[in-house]
């Protein structure tokens, strides 16, 4: 569809030729069924952010992890069952950086006898918060990689596809949410922005979360929030002022130095019933940009709702580094593909390995035993241990390097998993957002610096139930979780009955393989991320069936 903002009108890819996307509605154990038709020049494929895909692992939808992409002209269903979970989620392209406009909610509602954990609000709102470019992002990505180079900042922040007035051309693109006094809203935010972590906050009003990624929280109330990309969150707000309008803003957090960023919030209008249309908002009062106490405030807030089933014992202890690499460059064009730090070029690796995309689908590599697309020897350490933070190795890029591969690691079905994240400082320290597909996972602990074992300190009675984290700049976070989910999906698995939602989307030894990568779509692309496969259990029911019939072929 073609879109004007920033005063410049370009062709985008959507859905249904609306931006941002169409929203999904189901209840808990519906079965959702997507036809999305590729009619677009690139190809593209959907995942179903914070859906565990119980038992269908082949729906999931990240390129060359689950299925190969839907080719230009092809189309592709997808078909699966929200097994047990229920709350705010989001669907979004999952190839090169189409997911700039390529998004939208997918909200699960609870069966129609199960209330809130809290006051059912008077009426919800769900917000969107992205990143807009002027240009076409998949060439820009393209562009990116040539080069060896960091990315440039986003055009524009939004808020429901909306800049708002601080940008240039954009005085009426203004997302307005209109509230009458004395009600509380459930707002359903959803940060499906590319490459920045945002600050969400409404003028003078405090929001409660209650809800993170999907699970119930207890009720934590603050003046603003900070989301990491691919995080969703359910607050509650009252309106308990003044009759009048108000500022709704985003803005960046950005923990990361030396790096280029777009400064200039997006803002929405909040405006109470009854107030002058043409009144001036009262502003929105966001962090600093680099505010990393404001961020931590937040998920020191964030407990399960109830006392929950951490794993106590654990049969596979990982401890994963992360960061950024500088490669050494030996191009015999240097001016055009060495744009990195000392004309090397930019990378990043989880313990050192940095993951090189295949051009097969590997779930389907695995199933059918095809061999040479990728090795099972992901490391469960990194191959030297030293001061990752404060003492990583910094002599670009004679020590920077990562080395390359399409590496997993194997799990047997109901492993009890703890994963320590460890930040480290080559180059610079970051809030990264690590998203694990398939699984949701207790953050039992984090903390600044290096791991200590000896001196963390864990929740294991009722810790946030995540699928993204924001392991901290400079530090470290713990997760526990057990893999039991080799990746069949049918109804008659369950035992309530079930509702069908169907949908068209328009895109102008078996086992389950799930994708652990950073949310930063720039540091995906440079290589940070890896594969777990889990291994089939003992029974149909935890075994993955077939592949569907019209699976893409690469």
């Amino acid at each position: 569809m073609r879109l004007t903002r920033l005063c410049q009108t370009k062709e985008i890819v959507t859905i249904n030729g609306k931006f941002p996307g169409p929203a999904i509605t189901a209840q808990e154990d519906d079965r959702i069924v997507v036809n999305v038709i590729n009619m677009t020049p690139y190809i593209a494929t959907i995942h179903w952010h914070g859906i565990k895909q119980k038992l269908s692992c082949w729906y999931d939808g990240p390129s060359y992890i689950t299925q190969c992409p839907i080719q230009s002209g092809q189309s592709f269903t997808y078909n699966f069952t929200v097994a047990q979970q229920k709350g705010t989620f989001f669907w979004h392209a999952h190839f090169s950086w189409l997911r700039a406009t390529v998004y939208g909610p997918l909200i699960v509602y609870p069966k129609s006898s199960v209330p809130y954990p809290f006051k059912k609000p008077f009426k919800e709102h769900t917000i969107l918060l992205g990143e807009y470019w002027l240009k076409n992002v998949v060439e820009l990505e393209k562009h990116v990689l040539e080069s060896g180079g960091p990315p440039p900042p986003a055009d524009a922040f939004t808020i429901n596809g909306q800049p708002g007035p601080n940008y240039i051309c954009s005085s009426k693109d203004v997302y307005e949410m209109e509230i009458v006094p004395r009600k509380t809203y459930l707002l359903r935010l959803i940060n499906a922005g590319i490459n920045m972590e945002s600050f969400f906050t409404v003028a003078n009003h405090r929001l409660t979360i209650v809800e993170v990624d999907g699970e119930y929280t207890k009720p934590f109330t603050t003046e603003r929030v900070m989301l990491v990309p691919g995080q969703t969150m359910n607050v509650l707000l009252t309106a308990d002022q003044a009759t009048g309008r108000y500022s709704i803003a985003m803005g960046p957090y950005e923990s990361a130095k030396n790096v280029k960023f777009q400064h200039t919030s997006a803002t929405a209008n909040l405006q109470y019933f009854g107030a002058l249309p043409n009144s001036v908002a009262l502003p929105a009062k966001l962090p600093i940009f680099n505010d990393n106490i404001a961020a931590k405030t937040v998920m020191d807030g964030l407990r399960s709702l109830n006392r929950v089933d951490v794993p106590k014992d654990v049969d596979a202890h990982l401890f994963i580094t992360i960061g950024i690499n500088v490669n050494k460059c030996n191009s015999g064009n240097p001016n055009n593909r060495c744009q990195g730090p000392r004309k090397g070029r930019l990378a990043a690796s989880m313990n050192n390995i940095s993951f090189v995309e295949p051009k097969v689908s590997i779930l389907e590599a695995y199933y059918k035993k095809l061999e040479g697309y990728f090795t099972l020897d992901f490391p469960t350490a990194p191959e030297k241990s030293y001061d990752f933070v404060n003492g990583a190795p910094n002599d670009i890029a004679n020590d920077t390097q990562a080395a390359n591969g399409t590496r997993a690691i194997v799990f047997e079905y109901g492993s009890r998993i703890q994963i320590i994240f460890q930040n480290t400082g080559t180059l610079t320290t970051e809030n990264h957002p690590i998203h694990l597909h398939g699984h949701s996972f207790y953050v039992i602990g984090y903390g600044t610096g290096n791991y200590d074992e000896q001196t963390a300190r864990f929740n294991l009675e009722d810790p946030p139930y995540l699928n993204t984290i924001g392991v901290p700049v400079g530090g470290w976070a713990a997760i526990r979780f057990v893999a039991d989910n080799p990746g069949i999906l049918f109804s008659q698995h369950h035992k309530t009955p079930q509702r069908h939602f169907a949908d068209k989307f328009l895109l102008f030894n078996e086992t389950g393989l799930w994708l652990l990568h950073c949310h930063f779509d720039i540091h995906q692309t440079w290589g940070m991320s890896t594969m777990f496969i889990v291994k089939n259990g003992k029974t149909v029911l935890e075994s993955l069936p077939d592949p569907p019939a019209d699976l893409p072929k690469c």
